[in-house]
């Protein structure tokens, strides 16, 4: 079973200058972000005891595919985002794009999500004995059982899900930012699926940006980039950034097999 214990340690990203350059981060307020959840149920119910729960809280997307509990995750985030109890952001990732486009464009798209975790989150859904093999015509009726199943609610929550938010100059995105562009005008693909130049090219901007979907052994804060995926679905170890002016605070559930907790500061 997964470790269920979160210390709060402090280290040094070891990169020079970044300590002052953290002096820099100035979101309006504390907020936590969450990063890529992909069905793992048991490690958000793990981390969500360990926050404050008085913080607002940002999803960065991939709540679906790979792990077993997708559909549990989604109708759990929905519920803490309209419950009114918190102020939680749950931005678009690129697989919930890929289930929204299967359900609208099943034939076209179909190869691409099941072959990407997709028929973890059907069979979450209850719609199991599927496989790739046996797609062929059935993707458009698989396609209608699973708009049926997941319902008009949690699908219209999904669609209306946004890409961006930003405290201050602090930006929480998927994948990537153009960083030639303002946040105002990235292009959608580029907030899903990521963008060549980002994050080795420095924003000119002043603007911090806090990342998934590109997996990172360890959470870390490169230049004022702030990457929080650390694979989740296979390592066990879901991670938040804790960020307030001046302050990166990581904090990880364990990774599985290891007896000892992560967590971390940068």
């Amino acid at each position: 079973m997964i470790g269920s214990w979160i210390k709060k340690l402090r280290r040094s990203t070891g990169e020079p200058g970044q300590e002052s350059l953290l002096e820099t981060l100035a979101p309006d307020q504390r907020f936590y972000v969450v990063g890529d959840i992909h069905g793992r149920l048991d490690l958000l119910q793990q981390l969500l005891t360990r926050l404050d729960p008085d913080i607002p809280l940002v999803f960065v997307g991939d709540y679906v595919d790979r792990g077993d509990y997708s559909s549990q995750v989604l109708h759990h985030l929905r519920h803490l985002s309209e419950n009114g109890e918190r102020e939680v952001i749950c931005l678009l990732g690129n697989h919930e794009e890929m289930l929204l486009r299967f359900i609208e464009e099943p034939k076209r798209t179909s190869r691409l999500w099941l072959g990407n975790g997709g028929l973890q989150t059907l069979a979450s859904f209850g719609l199991t004995g599927i496989t790739e093999a046996t797609l062929g015509e059935d993707a458009v009726q698989i396609s209608h059982q699973l708009r049926s199943v997941i319902g008009d609610p949690v699908l219209t929550w999904l669609e209306n899900r946004p890409l961006t938010w930003s405290s201050g100059n602090v930006s929480i995105v998927h994948a990537a930012l153009d960083p030639a562009l303002p946040i105002d005008d990235q292009p959608r693909h580029v907030c899903l699926w990521g963008h060549p130049n980002f994050p080795s090219t420095a924003r000119t901007d002043g603007r911090w940006v806090v990342h998934g979907h590109t997996i990172v052994p360890d959470p870390k804060v490169s230049g004022r980039v702030i990457s929080i995926d650390t694979g989740a679905f296979a390592t066990g170890r879901l991670t938040a950034a804790d960020i307030s002016p001046g302050i990166v605070n990581f904090v990880s559930t364990a990774p599985e097999n290891e007896a000892s907790d992560t967590a971390g500061r940068a």
